[in-house]
């Protein structure tokens, strides 16, 4: 039997690997370069706690309400986005990551994002009387979700208007005189890669059953840009591995120092940060594709080999 907490652990894995997939929408399949995606998830999180908190909505329907609301937020910022490309959207998008933290301590919003305190919410309680602990209804519940959004951007990207998204990436002068609508299909999926990090965001209200302004700073941005360079750009596979590997660091880097001070006998503080740039170096260099390219290089390889 797997502990509850593992199944958390789990369940953070799974919303992560959802919020790097949201950024890889954007990044990896339509070129467009963010470094802002913490703010979308802090949108979707504090709107499913406001929900939740303020007028009772069960935490299930909070989770296409926030989609909606991220949509609407990333779809709003990719219009004047459309006149920033490489590192200049790179910019703005680290700004909006910054502004948001504050934005949520502003006191005129107290009453409903709780200010710098947050907001205590209650644990997802089970439906239909299930013999489940509550960790482990939020885990099937999450895997679910994931389940349905992979599928849902599987088909997206197969679609004519996901070979437009990909043909914009891949030359976007060259799209254009083809009669796509690059404009449209940039802040559409501004607007659609937002709304998958933001139900990312809603997941985690629910199974951390907390959200304050400080867990939502810059570094969660690049956390999410890490797990997506680490599991390989434009894979959707490589989504999953990247959430997966950022939780792993994330939750690891204290017990790694703690071996490293007490059994190795060196005194060294190594903190998360560390483990990511060490571990980050070592990929790039070894699987400049990602760790999902690179499985897929080898796999060819062995074939060719037979």
């Amino acid at each position: 039997v797997v502990s509850d907490y593992r199944l958390f652990l789990i369940s953070t894995m799974i919303i992560a690997s959802i919020a790097v997939l949201g950024l890889n929408l954007l990044t990896g399949f339509n070129g467009q370069f963010s470094l802002g995606h913490g703010a979308f998830y802090a949108v979707g999180a504090y709107t499913a706690a406001v929900l939740m908190d303020q007028l009772n909505v069960p935490y299930w329907a909070t989770v296409p309400i926030a989609a909606i609301v991220c949509f609407i937020v990333g779809y709003l910022f990719g219009l004047p986005a459309l006149k920033l490309e490489g590192h200049y959207l790179a910019l703005a998008t680290f700004a909006l990551a910054l502004a948001v933290p504050q934005i949520l301590k502003y006191k005129w919003l107290e009453g409903l994002t709780g200010g710098v305190q947050g907001i205590v919410l209650p644990k997802p309680e089970v439906p239909f009387g299930l013999p489940l602990s509550e960790d482990q209804w939020l885990y099937y519940f999450c895997l679910f979700t994931m389940i349905v959004l992979f599928w849902a951007a599987a088909n997206m990207l197969n679609s004519r208007s996901g070979r437009a998204m990909m043909a914009i990436r891949d030359q976007n002068m060259a799209a254009e005189t083809t009669g796509i609508d690059i404009a449209l299909y940039k802040t559409v999926t501004f607007g659609i890669s937002a709304a998958y990090t933001g139900i990312a965001g809603a997941l985690s209200a629910s199974a951390i059953a907390f959200v304050a302004p400080d867990s939502f700073n810059i570094f969660l941005s690049i956390k999410f840009l890490i797990g997506l360079v680490v599991g390989g750009i434009g894979s959707l596979a490589g989504s999953v591995i990247g959430g997966i590997f950022y939780v792993l660091v994330d939750n690891s880097a204290q017990a790694l120092s703690q071996f490293i001070k007490n059994d190795l006998g060196l005194q060294f503080d190594l903190s998360a940060y560390a483990v990511f740039g060490v571990l980050l170096i070592a990929i790039i260099y070894l699987m400049p594709m990602g760790i999902a390219g690179g499985i897929y290089l080898m796999w060819h390889k062995l074939r060719g080999a037979r």
